[in-house]
């Protein structure tokens, strides 16, 4: 069944750019101190997409800082839309807050339909294997082996802009990550979450609980509900967060033939790899 595309798909609603500019805008300056180089290199009148390194669990911190510096920038007279996990899609108040956005779920029917719209797409390729990994590994950027966003450039022959995003991951320290985590905690699976990781704030939390008089049982169920919270990736640490785009990369030049084999798309994903890479080490 084809996607249907909500009206104000890669445009933020009259509410969203006004809580923008109000309060998240001035928020993230205070707090993240946010700077964004390479806006002019974004292409214009065609669709593309827009594919940055993930970081900091749920990307509060992420995420917010470039929503405010789009938005301060373009308004709603340049449309981008997310891809965001679709579970978000089916669970208040997250379907609220995309329907305000003009997001749309991370899936090759909504990514055909917006393209075929014209509307580019903020993919995060990495998704939560990235964006929960350990803080020693902060910048480093590892999607995981997908090649679904190739794919989805190859189809509509479009350009893949690189953007590389730096500090972000500091604001919530992630000890470790594991499968095992996310299977024992049992909630993050039924997220739609296959990995989970042990935040700097939810190893406080879990001390915290663990130190009160509640009763032993209480004391445990209450702390592996919390571990399997998304508020364990609650940003803490104020953290500045730069975010660079470099130029892009045509499709021409990534797919070079027609062939479409597994070795075209790993050529392709190690280029763009290395080149945000680069954007982040810079």
């Amino acid at each position: 069944m084809p996607y249907e595309l909500p009206q104000n798909v890669g445009r933020p609603s009259a509410a969203a750019v006004g809580f923008v500019r109000k309060f998240l805008g001035p928020l993230t300056r205070l707090v993240y101190r946010p700077a964004i180089q390479g806006l002019d290199k974004l292409p214009m009148g065609r669709p593309f997409l827009l594919v940055a390194n993930h970081s900091a669990g749920i990307a509060v911190a992420e995420i917010t800082s470039f929503a405010s510096l789009y938005v301060e920038r373009f308004g709603v007279s340049r449309p981008l839309t997310g891809f965001a996990h679709p579970t978000g899609f089916r669970v208040w108040p997250l379907t609220a807050i995309h329907r305000h956005l003009g997001s749309i779920p991370s899936t090759y029917e909504a990514a055909d339909a917006a393209l075929a719209a014209g509307v580019p797409i903020l993919i995060f390729p990495g998704g939560d294997y990235e964006a929960l990994r350990p803080i020693c590994d902060a910048h480093r950027v590892d999607f995981g082996g997908r090649l679904g966003f190739l794919k989805i450039a190859r189809r509509h022959r479009i350009s893949i802009v690189p953007m590389g995003i730096r500090g972000s991951h500091f604001t919530v320290p992630i000890l470790v990550r594991s499968k095992l985590i996310a299977n024992a905690l049992v909630v993050p699976r039924l997220l739609g979450t296959k990995r989970w990781g042990v935040s700097l704030l939810g190893l406080l939390g879990a001390a915290g609980l663990l130190a009160t008089t509640l009763h032993p049982a209480a004391k445990l169920a209450l702390t592996w509900l919390w571990l399997g919270s998304p508020l364990v990736f609650w940003p803490i640490v104020p953290w500045p967060i730069r975010f660079r785009i470099g130029e892009p990369l045509q499709a021409e030049d990534l797919f070079t033939d027609d062939a479409e084999s597994a070795e075209q798309l790993q050529r392709a994903s190690d280029r763009v790899t290395s080149t945000i890479q680069q954007l982040v080490e810079r």
